[in-house]
C-alpha cells in the first residue's frame, strides 16, 4: 500500500480576534480536499506544541448551531492556542465525522426523530464515527513536530496519532457549554463513543455546566503575565442589569444574575489568588468571597477600608478559606488594627495619597505576599479607581435580562480646571460572548487611548 503523503502548497497571514496566525494549505496523495494548519508562533521542530486537531463542521463552524459544541471548540482552540503563545490548529475536511454534509443533515432528521447521533449514522449505513487523523499526523511532521498536548475530549483521536507516530505528552480538555440543543448529543458522545467530558449533574431534567475552557485559559494567561512582569494580573468581574445597575436604588446589594452565572463566577474565583472588594460591599453584604457553588481552592480576601470600619464579627474572619487581606492607610487607628490581627485578619498600611485608592502599593503589596492573580468584584468605588487607573488586564461582564434602576457600575469622570477628564475609560478588544444561562457574559482586554 502506497504511504500517505501529504505536500505544504501555500502559506500566508490571518489576522483574528486571538492575534495572527499563519494558515497553510497542504494537498495529499488519498484524497483532492484542501487540508489546513493554522499556526499561532514558532512551532517548527518544537517538542510538547499545543495543537487542535479539527474537523471539518460547517453548521458548527460557519453558522454557529447549537446542535454540536464544533464552533465552540474551534473558538475555544484559537484563543487557548494565542494565549500559550504558539501552537497549531489542523482542519481536516471530514465534514459529519467523515460521513459528509448531505448525510449529517439527513442524520439531524432522524435525531429529531429520537434517534441518537450513533443510530442515525448506522441508520445511514455508516459508522459511529468514521474519520481518519492519518493525515494530520503527516501535517505535524512535516511542520517536524514529534510530541504534543492535544486539545480534545476524543480518545480515540489520541490512539489514532500515537498509533501513527505522534507522541500525546498530554490530553487538554475542552468543556463546552450545554444547552437544550445539544445535551443528548454531548452525553450520547459520553455514553457511546468514549468522550471525555464532565457534563454536570441533572437539574430538574437538564443538565448545567459552566464553561471551563477559557477559564483555565484565563488562569494561565495570568501566570503567564506575573512570570513576565512581576506585578498580579487584574481581572474585574461584575455583573449588571440592562440599564447598567449593579445594585438598588439605595446602594443595597441584591441578586441580579441567574444561578449560571453565579457557578461560573465561583469557577472564576478558584482560579485566582486573591479576591478583592471594598469596605462598602462588607458593610452591605457580609459577603464570604469563596469558592461554594464550584470545585477549587478558596481565595485569599483583600479589603479596601482605609479607616478600619471592618467589623469583627464579619463572616469573612470565620468562613471557610484563608483568612482576609485589609489594606487600609497609615492613619488608620492602632486599636482597631490590633483588633482585628487579634481576629485573625492580616491588615497591612500602605503609604499613598490619602484621598484615593492606592493600588500601585496595594498590588505591590500582594505581589509580596506571593498573590499572582486578582479578582476584582466591586463595588462602584472600586470598580471606578482600578478603570481610572487603569489597572485591569481583563474584564468579564455579565448582563441579565432586567432593568432595576439602581445604581451604576462605574462613578462619573473627575473633571480637572479645564474641564477636561483627567481620566479615561478603556474600549475592549479581543471582544467574547457567552451565555451563562439566560445572562449575557461578555469578556474582553481593556485598551486605553493614549
Amino acid at each position: 500500500m502506497e504511504t500517505l503523503s501529504v505536500t505544504r502548497l501555500t502559506s500566508t497571514r490571518i489576522p483574528t480576534i486571538d492575534g495572527e496566525f499563519t494558515l497553510s494549505l497542504y494537498e495529499n496523495s488519498a484524497d483532492d480536499k484542501d487540508h489546513l494548519a493554522l499556526i499561532y508562533g514558532d512551532v517548527e521542530g518544537e517538542e510538547d506544541v499545543l495543537v487542535r486537531i479539527h474537523s471539518e463542521c460547517f453548521t458548527g463552524d460557519v453558522l454557529g448551531s447549537l446542535r454540536c459544541d464544533c464552533g465552540e471548540q474551534l473558538n475555544a482552540s484559537m484563543h487557548r492556542i494565542s494565549e500559550e503563545g504558539a501552537g497549531v490548529l489542523l482542519y481536516l475536511r471530514q465534514e459529519g465525522r467523515g460521513i459528509g454534509l448531505l448525510n449529517k443533515l439527513r442524520a439531524y432528521d432522524l435525531q429529531d426523530e429520537g434517534y441518537d447521533t450513533v443510530e442515525a449514522n448506522r441508520i445511514l449505513g455508516h459508522g459511529a464515527d468514521e474519520r481518519d487523523y492519518t493525515i494530520g499526523a503527516q501535517i505535524l511532521r512535516d511542520l517536524n513536530i514529534s510530541s504534543i498536548r492535544l486539545l480534545t475530549n476524543n480518545p480515540e483521536k489520541i490512539e489514532s496519532l500515537e498509533a501513527d507516530g505522534i507522541s500525546v505528552r498530554n490530553r487538554v480538555p475542552l468543556e463546552p457549554h450545554l444547552n437544550r440543543h445539544n445535551t443528548e448529543y454531548l452525553q450520547t458522545k459520553v455514553e457511546r463513543m468514549r468522550h471525555l467530558l464532565e457534563l454536570g449533574p441533572l437539574n430538574d431534567g437538564q443538565r448545567d455546566n459552566t464553561h471551563g475552557t477559557d477559564v483555565q485559559a484565563l488562569h494561565q494567561r495570568a501566570t503567564n503575565h506575573f512570570q513576565r512582569t512581576g506585578h498580579p494580573f487584574v481581572t474585574l468581574t461584575y455583573a449588571q442589569s440592562l440599564d447598567g445597575s449593579i445594585a438598588a436604588p439605595d446602594g443595597s446589594p441584591m441578586a441580579i444574575s441567574g444561578t449560571e452565572s453565579m457557578t461560573f463566577t465561583h469557577r472564576l474565583r478558584a482560579v485566582h489568588d486573591a479576591i478583592l472588594v471594598g469596605i462598602g460591599t462588607v458593610l452591605s453584604d457580609d459577603p464570604r468571597l469563596n469558592v461554594r457553588h464550584s470545585t477549587g481552592p478558596h481565595p485569599t480576601p483583600v479589603v479596601l477600608d482605609s479607616q478600619l470600619r471592618f467589623p469583627p464579627d464579619a463572616r469573612l474572619l470565620s468562613r471557610e478559606g484563608p483568612s482576609p487581606i485589609i489594606a487600609t492607610n497609615e492613619r488608620a487607628p492602632d486599636d482597631r488594627k490590633r483588633a482585628l490581627e487579634t481576629a485573625g485578619a492580616t491588615v497591612i498600611r500602605l503609604s499613598c495619597d490619602p484621598q484615593g485608592i492606592c493600588l500601585d502599593p496595594l498590588l505591590d503589596a500582594l505581589s509580596d505576599r506571593g498573590i499572582e492573580s486578582v479578582m476584582v468584584e466591586g463595588g462602584t468605588e472600586v470598580i471606578t479607581n482600578f478603570m481610572q487607573q487603569q489597572r485591569v488586564d481583563h474584564l468579564i461582564l455579565t448582563v441579565a435580562p432586567t432593568f432595576v434602576g439602581g445604581k451604576h457600575a462605574l462613578g462619573s469622570l473627575d473633571l480637572g480646571s479645564s474641564g477636561q477628564s483627567e481620566h479615561s475609560f478603556p474600549r475592549l478588544e479581543n471582544v467574547r460572548y457567552q451565555w451563562a444561562g439566560d445572562d449575557l457574559v461578555l469578556e474582553g482586554t481593556p485598551v486605553w487611548s493614549e
